[in-house]
């Protein structure tokens, strides 16, 4: 299979980069087909353009700013994302990532009777590797909005019944060595596994 994992931290010294990097060996060694994607060190902008945005809603969304990530994403069998969640939600820049990448007539279609219509049939698996700073408890007392975008919203506009999973570290603010190295062995045993 061919997968994209997509990272997006701006310290390639960070514990969320052993995470990136331990996720595409992991599939290397299994002999998958990895396109790693690190959204900060591409110099990936955020920002979504007048002219991205004019078109969101015309026949062809202009996405010749981003068509070499929208071309892969047409390509890819399988997506891991690997980030922090800060404030209960993604990074900036990997929500600019799905803003300007994932649009109309790539990841979904408008529907004439109104909502949307799943277009990335190709993607089978949609997995996410991520942190966050509070405690479990803290996150589900706060509704746990990062996982539902992503679960509820995002996963849905791949193919239906798409295998996914969510690893998460909780508690990363008193994470201990031994706590940040048992995650990154359950990361690889969860890889290994695809």
């Amino acid at each position: 299979m061919h997968f994209q994992v997509i990272h997006c931290h701006p310290l390639a010294d960070s514990y969320n980069h052993a995470l990136f990097e331990t996720t595409v060996a992991a599939l290397q060694a299994r002999g998958h087909e990895v396109s790693a994607t690190d959204l900060y060190r591409e110099g990936f902008d955020p920002r979504m353009s007048a002219a991205e945005l004019r078109s969101y809603y015309l026949v062809a969304y202009d996405d010749t700013a981003v068509a070499r990530y929208t071309e892969l994403l047409r390509r890819i069998d399988g997506m891991i994302l690997c980030f922090p969640q800060w404030w209960f939600a993604m990074p900036a820049v990997l929500k600019g990532y799905f803003d300007r990448v994932w649009g109309p007539g790539i990841a979904f279609s408008h529907h004439v009777a109104g909502g949307i219509r799943p277009r990335l049939t190709n993607v089978r698996v949609f997995g996410v590797v991520t942190t966050y700073g509070s405690p479990r408890w803290v996150v589900w007392m706060a509704g746990d909005p990062g996982r539902k975008v992503l679960m509820r919203a995002l996963k849905p506009l791949c193919q239906a019944g798409a295998r996914s999973f969510y690893l998460a570290h909780y508690d990363m603010d008193r994470s201990t060595e031994r706590s940040r190295r048992e995650f990154l062995d359950r990361v690889r045993r969860a890889i290994t596994k695809l």
